[in-house]
């Protein structure tokens, strides 16, 4: 079980819970599928930002399918710029992945990496993980390249997986083992 003390403070960034006026900040619509499915696609299929869905209890991971979905904060401005996410996929075999979506205006200046190290460290450090997996359209090159940086491997590239606004796509999936994070290939 994890009940992390919110708002999760790293160098530039305030992980805290959504708030309504969130939506309207990043000019995203709200989802509307009610089962969460983690991307680091750019998009936002699937996901109730704010612990709505099968999570009823925003802001901790009490049991397997639990999803920590916390919105990403400017400190500098408290301009809302994404949000990230860590769900406990599996308590049997100590699994869990991660997940982020940045607006566009806030890419390339590092933040998906440092809000996605803070996901890592919750899961692996806190909640006592033991694999956290990240999966991603293969296209997007520049979601490899956070995963990359923060130590993940490429462990599989699943031919059209998805059906994605109508279109088959490819997903790569990428994982860290919390004996490769302790060593610090983070």
């Amino acid at each position: 079980m994890l009940v992390p003390d919110l708002p999760l403070r790293t160098d530039r960034l305030d992980l805290r819970l959504f708030t309504a006026d969130d939506f309207a900040a990043l000019r995203l619509p709200v989802p509307r599928r009610r089962h969460p499915l983690p991307l680091l696609r750019g998009e936002r299929r699937g996901r109730q930002p704010g612990g709505a869905g099968p999570q009823a209890r925003p802001g901790a991971l009490r049991a397997e399918g639990d999803v920590l979905n916390l919105a990403l904060v400017l400190r500098e401005t408290g301009a809302v710029i994404g949000d990230v996410l860590l769900i406990w996929t599996s308590v049997a075999h100590r699994q869990g992945e991660i997940g982020y979506v940045l607006h566009p205006d806030h890419a390339g200046h590092g933040y998906a990496t440092e809000a996605a190290r803070e996901m890592l460290r919750l899961g692996f450090d806190e909640l006592g993980l033991h694999r956290i997996v990240g999966r991603l359209d293969a296209r997007n090159t520049a979601s490899a390249r956070v995963l990359e940086r923060l130590g993940m491997r490429r462990e599989a590239h699943l031919r059209e997986n998805e059906l994605v606004k109508g279109e088959w796509t490819d997903e790569a999936v990428y994982a860290l083992l919390a004996r490769e994070w302790r060593a610090g290939t983070r």
